[in-house]
């Protein structure tokens, strides 16, 4: 795949050499490299074709870490922010937030009390005036919640999806025009009322002048969360602008539960102590029977009808019920309740839920993220965060296909001057 310029890291690669030689042949003009924001530097197409008298050197596409570091400030604004897992992927990835919007007491409590500089405005997001950050925002990015739409027989407009939360995220686009949004929800969405939801959403966002790529349902395993958590993500780029975004790539390495809570590549140290729910005795004495990776149906035969009751006689696995996680398998995806019938995630030895604690290892939140609120609320939060290592891989590719777009546009205003 031919492209218009090259990182330090790519010409090295494609002419053999080390970054240092390409370094001393820039400053001596042997080879010189167009310098951008940040004193990063890049060689155009045209450059190395005259240095290398044209061969044919250019049909590989190389991954270069480089291109993972942001060149210049890049801004977001993050709406519907919880307790800030989307957040901080964006921050870890290098990106600067100008504003949080969060409209629950404690989700926002907690992202004043881990990071006092963010501008945490709490509220209801119609109450909120984004008309000063016109074109001063490059991401926009937020997890909206999902609401039905009444069709009457015809697709929506922007209008039309007035008093939703997705028509408030819509407008906060419309007045922001950042360059890139990031939108994320439940994988259920894309089966919403047969798909007509998800056709609606992206119909108003395309309206707004927003090329839409096609929703993508990432599996949270695949991206270092010891989790089978999904979510489905919208990237909308501007039409005016020439950013091509592509989904992050799934690793190689598959963690585990083990990974989430001892130390090792994941955390430098064991998950430490921090409190919990409990299973009333009753709960107990049924968790007590189920092995590690078992679920209701290791129990004996009537006491699966007795927890079950009519459930047992109907169809489906349902594996999630009186779970009990193993050390060597990724978590089922973690509830806002951890005790609760039907979705219980009990500790691989221990007859217990998962403490606050583990809940937010295993969603790959710091330890030194400390949550805000009643053990109810923090579980809250943590359950219904999108998972940290998650949101760091999207983030990631925006500050890739940002710094591509960057380069581009320093290369054409130089050339054209």
């Amino acid at each position: 795949m031919n492209k218009q310029f090259y990182t330090l890291n790519e010409t090295a690669e494609l002419l053999s050499v080390s970054k240092e030689t390409l370094r001393r042949w820039d400053n001596n003009g042997k080879l010189k490299s167009v310098r951008l924001p940040n004193n990063y530097r890049v060689y155009t197409q045209e450059t190395l074709k005259n240095y290398t008298g044209g061969v044919g050197i250019f049909d590989m596409e190389i991954l270069d870490e480089n291109h993972y570091q942001p060149i210049k400030a890049y801004k977001t604004i993050e709406l519907f922010a919880g307790a800030g897992g989307l957040a901080l992927g964006l921050e870890k990835a290098g990106l600067e937030c100008e504003l949080l919007n969060e409209v629950d007491k404690w989700a926002c409590q907690t992202l004043r009390n881990n990071r006092p500089d963010w501008n945490v405005v709490e509220g209801d997001i119609a109450n909120i005036d984004f008309n000063k950050y016109k074109n001063k925002i490059d991401v926009l990015s937020g997890g909206f919640p999902c609401q039905a739409f009444s069709y009457a027989g015809k697709k929506l407009g922007f209008e039309d999806t007035r008093g939703t939360l997705f028509y408030e995220f819509a407008r906060a686009l419309n007045e922001i025009r950042p360059k890139i949004f990031i939108a994320e929800n439940v994988r259920g969405l894309v089966s919403h009322d047969n798909g007509r939801t998800l056709e609606t959403m992206i119909d108003v966002l395309e309206s707004l002048d927003y090329k839409v790529l096609s929703p993508k349902v990432l599996k949270a395993i695949n991206y270092q969360v010891p989790q089978k958590r999904e979510r489905l993500f919208l990237v909308g780029i501007r039409k005016d602008l020439n950013i091509n975004y592509s989904y992050p790539k799934p690793d190689e390495k598959i963690y585990v539960l083990k990974d989430a809570l001892k130390a090792g590549k994941l955390y430098p140290n064991d998950v430490p102590l921090s409190s919990g729910q409990t299973y009333p005795e009753s709960k107990k004495q049924i968790m007590d029977l189920i092995p590690p990776g078992g679920y209701w149906r290791d129990l004996p035969i009537d006491l699966q009808k007795q927890y079950m009751k009519q459930s047992y006689y109907l169809g489906g696995g349902k594996t999630g019920i009186a779970r009990r996680i193993s050390w060597d398998e990724p978590c089922l995806t973690l509830t806002t309740s951890p005790a609760q019938k039907q979705t219980e995630r009990c500790h691989p030895e221990e007859t217990r839920p998962f403490t606050t604690n583990e809940y937010a290892r295993i969603q790959t939140f710091p330890d030194n993220w400390k949550f805000a609120g009643s053990m109810t609320q923090i579980y809250k939060q943590i359950g219904n965060a999108v998972p940290v290592n998650l949101g760091y891989a999207v983030a990631k590719e925006i500050v890739r296909a940002l710094n591509h777009h960057t380069i581009e546009q320093e290369l054409l205003e130089r050339f054209a001057s």
